[in-house]
């Protein structure tokens, strides 16, 4: 267990460094880190709109319940726990665990009432799939929900919340990326049974030291030697320029080495024989 005092000069600490979100959850450490949290506020003693708080609704030690009772009084022994008069953002946490349905229908609203009475500030959601976003958001009217928490799908290994930011932009909903370490995959140590990472992380991951240790050096190899034949090209790419056959469009192009990019595109016109020529060159 954390020690108070600890505790409390974490978030002076990270509040005067610039950190002014916190988010935590009744769900985790069985309602203690509210607690702490409110605690640690107390002793800031900064004025309250200059930091944000974050809880959830809807997981529990003894399961999940998005009902509007237990949501309506989970809000309110948050609110107690932490010694606020009204949380920030109200999250409904791991949707994907109950019925959709019932999070449109009964969920949501309730946080709306919540929002009108001045407990809660801005309505959130959470899940791991991203299809339980857009599901979500298509069937609540526009604006209802202000923000989304995803996590393990904008980190090295998994970058596919990318996909959904049009969309999410489009419906003028926020975004909380969290866990860019992939919940402790990319930490090196071996993740447990129940970890989302697909079973070909989870084989590499569970590769003894030595043999981790030699895959990544053969991928290291194939970088390197990518990385070279890039640069190779980008020198004759300005060498024609130099010599006046070349224009570049924009002036897109790789110019040094510190300019790289794993995938860009270089639009050319060779100015050549029979006239312009466009030739589009993706790495």
């Amino acid at each position: 267990m954390v020690l108070e005092f600890s505790s409390n000069g974490a978030v002076c600490e990270t509040f005067w460094l610039g950190i002014n979100f916190f988010d935590t959850s009744p769900y985790y450490g069985m309602t203690l880190p509210e607690k702490v949290l409110g605690k640690a506020l107390k002793v800031l003693g900064a004025s309250r709109q200059d930091y944000i708080v974050s809880t959830k609704c809807g997981r529990y030690i003894e399961g999940f319940d998005f009902s509007a009772e237990r949501v309506t009084r989970s809000i309110d022994k948050s609110l107690a726990r932490l010694q606020l008069d009204y949380v920030d953002i109200l999250q409904c946490h791991d949707i994907e665990f109950g019925s959709l349905d019932q999070d449109v229908n009964e969920t949501i609203p309730t946080l709306r009432k919540l929002k009108e009475v001045g407990k809660i500030r801005f309505i959130g959601v959470i899940g791991l799939p991203l299809e339980v976003f857009t599901f979500v958001l298509d069937r609540v009217p526009p604006g209802t929900v202000d923000v989304i928490l995803s996590y393990c799908h904008y980190s090295i290994n998994d970058s596919t919340l990318e996909d959904l930011l049009p969309y999410l932009k489009s419906k003028g909903v926020g975004i909380i990326t969290a866990s860019p370490l992939a919940m402790g995959l990319l930490t090196g140590v071996v993740p447990p049974d129940w970890h989302p990472a697909s079973s070909e992380l989870k084989v590499f991951y569970s590769l003894d030291n030595e043999k981790r240790a030699r895959m990544a050096k053969e991928v290291a190899k194939f970088s390197s030697y990518v990385r070279q034949l890039v640069m190779q090209k980008a020198e004759l790419i300005h060498q024609l320029k130099s010599q006046g056959c070349l224009g570049i469009e924009e002036d897109i192009y790789v110019s040094k080495e510190e300019d790289f990019n794993w995938s860009f595109l270089i639009v050319l016109y060779l100015n050549i024989l029979v006239g312009p020529l466009l030739i589009v060159i993706l790495y």
